[in-house]
């Protein structure tokens, strides 16, 4: 639900006003700075990704029903915005081959987990994901973050299901790498 104060405010992005919108970025941004660093290479390529989403935000706010979360509207706008942002870049990235079947990768995916046990801080595991390759990270999050399925991110990335499935795994193991060999280093 929304409470009166943030109504209040979406009322007036709709209304164009300035202040309104002024008041929302500072209420949200927070909030869609993590969003987006999940999936940015570094902060300023989230600070993009955030700048473009909020804009998206207050163009189509008028749409904005008053049900459900209007946090989990505006989020869903900077995934949204994160995964165009990678589309039109996709021709970059590394993306493991469409010939390739997930049975190449299956080792990947068995991996054995180790029986030490770490801690790591948000901010660790935020600096780490931004290591990984723009594929990676991305599937990485819409896969555990948003809870896509591996279906659901093959149809949004224009990739197989192979594909999705073991760039994921790729995706932890490195980030497992790098989280383990920073630690090390400390």
């Amino acid at each position: 639900m929304v409470d009166d104060e943030l109504r209040e405010l979406i009322e007036g992005c709709a209304r164009g006003s300035r202040k309104a919108q002024e008041g929302i970025y500072k209420r949200l941004y927070g909030t869609m700075m993590a969003v987006c660093l999940r999936y940015a290479k570094d902060h300023d390529h989230a600070h993009d990704i955030l700048q473009e989403a909020f804009l998206k935000v207050f163009a189509n706010i008028a749409k904005y029903s008053f049900e459900g979360s209007f946090e989990g509207w505006v989020r869903r706008i900077m995934v949204n915005t994160a995964i165009d942002a990678f589309r039109k870049k996709r021709t970059d990235f590394l993306l493991l081959g469409e010939e390739q079947s997930i049975e190449d990768y299956k080792d990947v995916a068995e991996e054995e987990e180790t029986e030490t046990e770490f801690e790591f801080s948000v901010s660790d595991v935020v600096e780490a994901m931004q290591e990984l390759t723009p594929a990676y990270r991305t599937i990485f999050n819409l896969y555990l973050f948003e809870n896509l399925t591996h279906v659901e991110i093959a149809e949004k990335l224009g990739i197989s299901v192979g594909t999705s499935k073991s760039n994921f795994a790729k995706a932890k193991r490195n980030l497992k790498n790098i989280l383990l060999n920073d630690n090390k280093s400390r």
